[in-house]
């Protein structure tokens, strides 16, 4: 019997299994990791918060299109350390399963530095505690040379996805594009009122928010800096405790909701996420005062065991698996029951 043409066409165009470029290797992880500037925005700001920042700045041009400048004061990357630290599966976050599975950092994988020069022009410049000056590295060629800069790092993303031309197409507006930036330190602002954000675009300052803290009366200040003052004065405190799982925060009372559901923030042990369980529980509090469409606002913080949350989830990191989701569901249904009543 013979087999059909398209079979022989397969069978005469076989390609050999073959190990990918390292290079190609980064660049299909940055697909997963880098969907747009606000991406590597993140990833930036985790790094900087690991590294015990007090104050961050965020420079954009473009949208962050041709230029993301992260700026800390933390504890600096020794020169030594930086070109590893371009590698893929590089990082001081972990270095064992038993690591992994209670993570406490924000960032761990190792990924993100190494998917972002893939496709863009990177500069680290660093000077790490007790080091007599700073070193900067260029990405691209590997030189390594003393800079000056006082301790902290500068991680500079020039010409995103200029080695993936057609990934540039599926951006939008550059006005589009920073607003998507500025949220995603807005996210982070939000878990860190200790913490000096300052966010500078075409080289004017767009937004800055000042350290106040970090007890409740300094994250309550801090929500209303970066939401206003009318979601502190629509919301109410929430504070609830139930087994090993402590909720706290604020949520909006039902005359403070939305079309849309741009103000729900939910953090666990201080990392940003979206997780269908937080959000169906939330749902769930408001479904005898809410109707229709409209959404609820709210910003729960979650304290939680890290061995019984698994953040291992996707690339982004910004997914997370419970141990047990019916015992976080219903502490936050509760917690949100108790503040509305």
């Amino acid at each position: 019997m013979n087999a059909p043409l398209s079979t022989l066409v397969l069978l005469n165009n076989r390609r050999p299994i073959r190990e990918l470029p390292e290079e190609l290797i980064s660049q299909i992880a940055a697909g997963e990791v880098v969907e747009r500037p606000a991406s590597v925005v993140r990833e930036l700001l985790d790094n900087a918060l690991d590294a015990g920042t007090t104050q961050v700045t965020l420079r954009l041009l473009a949208g962050g299109v041709r230029l993301i400048a992260v700026e800390d004061d933390g504890a600096g990357i020794p020169a030594g350390e930086l070109p590893i630290a371009l590698k893929r599966h590089a990082t001081s976050k972990i270095g064992s399963l038993a690591e992994l599975e209670s993570v406490g950092t924000m960032g761990f994988r190792g990924e993100a530095l190494a998917a972002i020069n893939s496709i863009a022009d990177c500069l680290i410049l660093s000077r790490a505690e007790g080091q007599s000056n700073a070193y900067s590295l260029d990405g691209r060629t590997g030189e390594l040379k003393p800079a000056a800069r006082a301790t902290g790092t500068t991680v500079q993303v020039k010409e995103l996805f200029y080695s993936v031309p057609a990934r540039r197409k599926f951006l939008k507006t550059d006005a589009t594009e920073q607003a998507h930036c500025v949220e995603a330190v807005r996210r982070h602002a939000l878990a860190r009122p200790d913490v000096v954000f300052a966010i500078w675009a075409e080289g004017r300052l767009l937004e800055q928010w000042r350290a106040c803290g970090i007890d409740e009366a300094a994250k309550t200040q801090r929500l209303g800096d970066v939401l206003g003052a009318d979601f502190i004065a629509q919301s109410v405190a929430v504070d609830y405790r139930a087994g090993s799982v402590r909720v706290s925060g604020r949520a909006g009372i039902p005359d403070a909701a939305r079309s849309r559901p741009d103000q729900q923030f939910c953090y666990v042990n201080g990392r940003f996420v979206r997780d269908k369980v937080l959000t169906h529980a939330a749902r769930s509090a408001y479904e005898d005062v809410l109707h229709g469409q409209r959404q609820p606002v709210y910003a729960l913080y979650l304290e939680i065991d890290p061995a019984r949350v698994d953040v291992n989830v996707h690339p982004t990191k910004i997914e997370v698996r419970f141990r047990d989701s019916r015992e976080v569901h219903q502490a936050v249904r509760h917690a949100l029951e108790n503040a509305l009543a």
